[in-house]
């Protein structure tokens, strides 16, 4: 069974910077793509980032320019935000989506205030 688990969240400035990672364990069969989404009160989760199995990289538009998603050998995948704003507070959420379904993490709380 895939589990994934999420570090890096907590309480930033407007301007600060974090960097998220997303552990995976368990056998993942035919990844299709991982990455991250987020979840705002109130309103509905959206796709911030992710990288597909062929290796290009997608962003939200509010993030481009900000966010960096990367992923290392083991396929630990990072998100790097910068410049971040009170708007980027939310829950963010890093999913697998695989030939064997999707997977989803636990969450991370993000929060942008002064």
């Amino acid at each position: 069974q895939v589990q994934l688990v999420e570090s890096g969240g907590g309480l930033v400035q407007p301007g600060g910077s974090l960097r998220l990672s997303c552990a995976a364990s368990g056998n993942i069969f035919r990844l299709y793509s991982m990455g991250w989404y987020r979840q705002a009160p109130g309103k509905q989760r959206e796709l911030v980032a992710n990288i597909t199995s062929a290796g290009s990289r997608n962003y939200a538009e509010s993030v481009k320019g900000r966010f960096t998603i990367s992923r290392d050998a083991k396929l630990t995948v990072y998100l790097q935000m910068n410049s971040l704003k009170p708007e980027d507070t939310a829950v963010y959420y890093c999913y697998r989506q695989t030939a064997g379904g999707d997977y989803w993490g636990q969450g991370t709380q993000v929060t942008v205030s002064s």
